[in-house]
């Protein structure tokens, strides 16, 4: 006997989830119903089936094939248009016509022992034999009544309570004699229950009903969907799960990495190559698809996770479906009964309310609050570049596929035959995704000079060196799980947002120039790298007075590519250094903030033991450069580029300074007192670059670590910060710590609140309405200026959905009340 699986339908009410995805393929304990289904048919010997299918008919094919991986031989019947529940079957009648056959829906969940149907309809000689069941709510399905003997009296398709009769419902399993064809018009819509068994009814042909024993469930709303895992999962439907059973009804699928100290409360499934973190915690009744990652904190309950999906760390989801290849941030939150349709981005700290509907390829922005459903909207703005170039989750915002669009696009704003500069630090993701992009640089008429692992400012230096621009990819800074892909222009310096702009627009369009086979670009690795970077930054930056002062220096490496240059470097300068932590270490491509003061605090205790000068510790690309005194104590960022700016002005006693305008307006009391005027630049990097390279700037810096070094570059360098910083030092013969304690203390205190897109406008408007008669900048964001000397700054951020404050005062406490006032006007205009 063959089997004919009905797989043609829409799936309407299950919508999002079935937007994209044919409802027969949704996943209940990570195998698509319909794959239940015929694994149920091969157990009870129908292995010949025959599939109807019409909606997104193709993923039904390409997933089960021909059907071998089941044992099994299938073949497939398409609808051209909606036929019914009979006409699609009619369609298959060449298939079916020498023999008795049993028709099932593909998305029905069930375990009912198809043997003894079939063999009831034998007995019975029957022409058609309906499967039924009873059920507690009968409203949505088609009630039957059949006499003693089995034969059906009565239908009623989805009756009122007022038609109730009875609680045994029609499953749509059918057994059926191939003469019921004659009943059926061709390539009309024509439905069993409704038209055909009617009108065998009305002739007396034999139809019997045979009232099954076991489970079903008709997975036709998203409560039933979410239902069906529990009962999987329960145990209450007899069907295979893929995967270990390693405590009582904690099932683990192969290749699924669990952490000892994630919690587990069963019954619950993670599917194979899924990898759940420390601290996460998993409740009853949750499915985890195939390569899932749950970071560290996420609380999971009666959640449905299709594949390929990220959970971020501290996230919840409760009682929600969220489709496959979707993101959700860290601190999202989805509520019970909300569905998360596939591939969407639920963002940092927003909040999915219950029963909202998200449809598929939609963004919910950062801090969003979502009480009605996302359907044609995108929530939120798609910004390509952040910070720091283009940022992202490695793999899961920055895959290497994103990886080749971005580095085509870039490409193609170059001229053919061009040369780009690439380059990476020492993490194994930045390496791989760079092998992605100089394929698509050489596939689009470029050609390459790939530095490999090199510092961040080795890699600016070279793109600079004749490269029409450069790009390097790095671990984020402090995010171990996320990567930047840096552009450089022709100078080395961070694209411009002229240059982002035009970049974006290409990549949007996805308006890729492609080379012809004999424009491939070329690929080659240059030498002396190290050598021609440190030369050129002895004969530019003054060291006179370092070899005569005997001064002893401690140069932290922190395991990152900063130090592949030190060798080259502390010889030829004549200094006495003991260098630390010199080798790469690919496990660390960064630091967090805890990790970097640790450092800090050790190097701190060497510095104070060997007596040296001071400490340096570079960041793991070189970029920026972190102090110590003395003795020992560590020097904050703010305070070390005022150190720094002091040192430069006393030597220099004329020239510009350029400094963002977040900067404490001490910054300006130490360059007029030195004869030096101080440039407000936006805090964008290549605004500070760009007023950085001016003929008359003779220091920059950010507040956090970035030094300018003008006569050397433009921009961030800690190589050259630190041979600079000796230089001076040597020079001038005063300690850090005295240089630090002739410099009056700032206050400046940093606010970060969550803002959603649609009301930034608003919220700048607000700020600047509630200024009044206060002077006010508007060089970046609205900086507020109190008659007595306060500020406070507000500043959207470019690419997340958050305003940052700054604030300055006489003290803490000033600055504190300042901060709180304005933080009051931010939310108000925000809520």
């Amino acid at each position: 006997m063959k089997a004919v699986v009905m797989a043609g339908g829409e799936g309407t009410r299950l919508r999002p989830m079935t937007s994209s995805m044919p409802k027969p393929l949704l996943p209940v304990a990570n195998r698509p119903i319909m794959e239940h289904v015929l694994r149920l048919l091969k157990r009870h010997g129908l292995n010949e089936t025959v599939v109807t299918v019409q909606f997104l008919a193709s993923l039904v094919r390409n997933y089960f094939g021909d059907g071998e991986e089941l044992g099994m031989e299938l073949t497939y019947a398409n609808e051209e248009k909606p036929l019914g529940t009979a006409g699609s079957v009619k369609n298959a009648e060449d298939a079916l016509k020498d023999d008795a056959f049993l028709v099932i829906s593909g998305d029905a969940l069930t375990d009912f022992d198809l043997t003894e149907l079939i063999n009831f309809h034998k007995e019975k000689g029957a022409l058609v034999t309906v499967c039924l069941t009873r059920v507690p709510n009968p409203l949505e399905f088609g009630i039957t009544i059949v006499d003693e003997e089995g034969k059906v009296e009565r239908f009623l398709e989805k009756p009122t309570w007022g038609q109730v009769f009875s609680d045994t419902v029609n499953t749509g399993i059918y057994v059926m004699e191939p003469e019921v064809f004659d009943y059926v018009d061709p390539d009309v819509p024509v439905d069993w229950s409704g038209d055909v068994f009617p009108q065998l009814m009305k002739e007396g042909k034999p139809i019997y009903g045979f009232v099954a024993e076991g489970y079903w469930e008709d997975v036709g709303t998203h409560e039933s969907y979410v239902k069906a895992q529990a009962d999987v999962l329960e145990g209450k439907v007899d069907v295979e799960i893929d995967g270990f059973e390693i405590s009582p009804g904690v099932w683990v699928a192969e290749g699924a990495e669990v952490h000892p100290d994630a919690v587990l409360r069963g019954p619950l499934f993670i599917g194979d190559y899924a990898k759940i973190e420390a601290g996460v915690e998993i409740r009853e009744h949750t499915v985890i698809g195939s390569n899932v990652v749950v970071k560290s904190g996420a609380f999971l309950h009666r959640a449905v996770v299709h594949d390929n999906v990220y959970i971020g760390p501290h996230s919840n989801l409760r009682g929600c479906v969220a489709g496959k290849n979707t993101d959700v941030m860290r601190a999202a939150r989805i509520e019970d009964g909300a569905v998360i349709g596939d591939e969407c981005l639920v963002g940092e700290e927003s909040i999915v309310q219950g029963n909202v509907r998200v449809y598929p390829f939609k963004t919910v922005e950062a801090g969003a609050f979502v009480n009605t459903s996302v359907i044609w909207e995108s929530r939120g703005q798609a910004h390509l570049f952040g910070a720091r170039g283009v940022s992202g989750i490695l793999n899961v915002e920055i895959t290497p596929e994103l990886a080749v669009r971005l580095a085509g696009a870039y490409a193609t704003t170059l001229k053919k035959g061009s040369t780009v500069t690439t380059a990476r630090d020492h993490s194994r993701g930045a390496r791989a995704l760079k092998r992605a992009v100089i394929s698509a640089l050489q596939a689009s008429a470029i050609d390459v000079r790939d530095l490999e692992n090199v510092p961040l400012p080795v890699a600016r230096q070279q793109t600079a060196r004749g490269s029409a621009g450069g790009i390097m990819i790095r671990t984020t800074p402090g995010v171990p799980d996320s990567v930047d892909i840096m552009f450089f222009d022709g100078r080395g310096a961070d694209l411009s947002q002229a240059g982002q702009r035009k970049l974006d627009r290409v990549y949007a369009r996805q308006e890729y120039r492609r080379a012809f086979p004999g424009e491939i670009g070329d690929l080659h690795f240059p030498s002396s790298v190290y050598d021609s970077y440190t030369g050129s930054l002895l004969r530019n930056v003054d060291t006179t007075g370092v070899e005569e002062s005997g001064l002893k220096v401690v140069v932290d490496a922190s395991n990152g590519s900063a130090g592949l240059v030190l060798p080259s470097l502390l010889g030829r300068l004549g200094v006495d250094a003991l260098t630390i932590n010199p080798g790469l270490d690919e496990s660390r491509p960064t630091e967090t903030a805890d990790a970097r003061r640790s450092g800090l605090m050790r190097l701190g205790e060497i510095v104070a033991s060997a007596r040296a000068a001071f400490g340096v510790r570079f960041d793991p690309v070189g970029e920026r450069l972190s102090l110590v005194d003395e003795k020992g104590r560590i020097v904050e960022d703010d305070r070390a580029l005022l150190v720094m700016l002091d040192l430069v002005a006393a030597e220099r006693r004329s020239g510009r300074v350029a400094l963002p305008v977040t900067t404490t307006r001490i910054a300006e009391q130490v360059a007029a007192y030195h004869g030096t005027q101080v440039d407000w630049t936006t805090t964008s990097p290549d605004d500070l670059t760009r007023v950085g390279g001016g003929e008359a700037t003779i220091f920059g810096g950010d507040g956090r670590g970035g030094f300018i070094v003008p006569e050397f570059s433009s921009v961030f360098d800690g190589t050259a910060a630190f041979v600079r910083l000796i230089g001076l030092v040597a020079r001038t013969q005063l300690t850090l710590s005295q240089i630090d304690a002739r410099i009056p203390r700032a206050h400046v205190l940093k606010r970060d609140l969550a803002t959603p897109w649609a009301v930034k406008g608003l919220v700048m408007r607000r700020v600047v309405e509630a200024a009044g008669d206060r002077s006010v900048d508007t060089t970046d964001g609205v900086r507020v200026v109190e008659a007595d000397g306060r500020w406070v700054m507000v500043l959207p951020d470019p690419a997340e959905a958050v305003t940052h404050l700054w604030a300055e005062g006489p003290d803490d406490a000033s600055a504190q009340a300042l901060l709180d006032e304005w933080s009051a006007v931010v939310d108000s205009a925000g809520r």
